[in-house]
């Protein structure tokens, strides 16, 4: 599942319009749709959606013995 699908789960999970996170993130809607189109985010982006969304981001490489990097 691509990060856009999550982000739009998270949405509906908030009740979050895209207009509305737009607008708590300070950027256009258009903006934000195509980011959502094209699954085209940055960490830092992913970071500010889930504080937005009053969510945690977390990012990282899991090894088989389950060490985290």
């Amino acid at each position: 599942m691509g990060m856009a699908k999550k982000i739009k789960l998270l949405m509906v999970e908030r009740d979050v319009t895209a207009a509305k996170l737009a607008e708590m993130l300070g950027t256009s809607q258009s903006n934000i749709s195509n980011k959502l189109k094209r699954d085209n985010f940055s960490e830092n982006e992913l970071v500010e959606i889930a504080e937005s969304l009053g969510a945690k981001y977390e990012a990282h490489f899991v090894l088989v013995d389950g060490r985290k990097f």
